[in-house]
């Protein structure tokens, strides 16, 4: 999809999707916040698991980023966009922004992991990787294609 002629913009579909998510009103207080004296340069989505999984999903990880968790639900701080192209399994929910459902608790979820550095992040595709074999969901890529 091309600009205005002469404008020489090019929009792609991913630009789109991210001036979308961009028009999408945010709770700042209902946002997992990046510790102090840690940087987000490519900005945070997270991905939560019911509690249940969290444990089993922690060992399973080459490195860890910031986690988050409270009585229902374990939250790691990704990259944002790590849900490009990839459809997370159940029962993972993403968010975008790193923005909490309103269904959940009041409370921000405690952090229960912090890395040493300076980055929040988790690799979204080990990630990604664990929550499948976990769920028993193939991944994306290895899906047969349908017409």
């Amino acid at each position: 999809m091309t600009g205005a002629p002469g404008t020489g913009l090019l929009l792609t579909l991913d630009s789109l999707v991210r001036i979308q998510r961009g028009r999408q009103p945010r709770a700042a207080a209902r946002r997992l916040p990046v510790p102090d004296g840690m940087t987000a340069p490519m900005g945070c989505d997270a991905v939560a698991v019911p509690a249940r999984l969290g444990p089993l999903v922690l060992p399973r990880l080459p490195r860890v980023g910031c986690v988050y968790a409270d009585e229902a639900h374990w939250w790691w701080l990704v990259p944002s966009d790590s849900d490009y192209a990839l459809e997370w399994p159940a029962p993972a929910h993403y968010a975008t922004g790193a923005v909490l459902p309103d269904a959940e608790a009041p409370d921000l979820p405690g952090l229960i992991h912090r890395p040493d550095g300076t980055l929040p992040y988790t690799p979204p595709i080990p990630l990604y990787l664990a929550l499948c074999r976990l769920t028993g969901t193939p991944p994306a890529w290895s899906r047969p294609v349908t017409a």
